[in-house]
């Protein structure tokens, strides 16, 4: 199953007139594993984010975060997906649209996400299983963090 997110983005004619710049099924469709899929949607650089003009971010390759700024990405996860243990710079806030997912941290606590469940992940290690028949669709808006420290050492972005 192909990852189709219709994406609208709003800006400004020359006169300053709210205005649609995009409305289209995103063609960034990228599957970096086995089982997931995912799009970025929009990504900013700097705070505060600045809204002037138009350049559409989407048209260069990412990594999973954007220092000093943030990434609004969708990703489709198959069942069996397969698994990426990983921790990011970032606060990441994420939506689960449509199916169900397992969450598991370093301590094997396992959290389970349906439709409409929110998750605040805030730069902890962390996988995602989907153990259903149904893919399962999560919106993560990820927004650039210091590393987290314990201690008073850093916790180092892996994955």
């Amino acid at each position: 199953m192909s990852l189709k997110i219709r994406r609208v983005v709003t800006g400004h004619n020359e006169h300053g007139k709210a205005i649609v710049e995009v409305d289209e099924i995103v063609q960034n469709v990228i599957s970096n594993r086995p089982g997931a899929s995912s799009s970025v949607i929009w990504s900013s650089q700097g705070f505060p984010v600045n809204n002037d003009g138009f350049t559409d971010p989407t048209k260069a390759s990412f990594k999973t975060t954007v220092d000093n700024g943030t990434v609004f990405r969708v990703v489709q996860f198959e069942p069996g997906v397969t698994p990426r243990n990983h921790r990011t710079d970032s606060i990441d806030y994420a939506v689960v649209i449509t199916g169900e997912i397992d969450m598991t941290l370093d301590d094997d606590v396992m959290v389970t996400l349906k439709a409409g469940d929110v998750l605040v992940q805030r730069g902890t290690v962390h996988n995602w299983f989907n153990r259903t028949d149904k893919p399962c669709i999560v919106a993560f808006s990820l927004i650039s963090s210091n590393p987290v420290q314990v201690n008073g050492k850093p916790l180092d972005a892996h994955g």
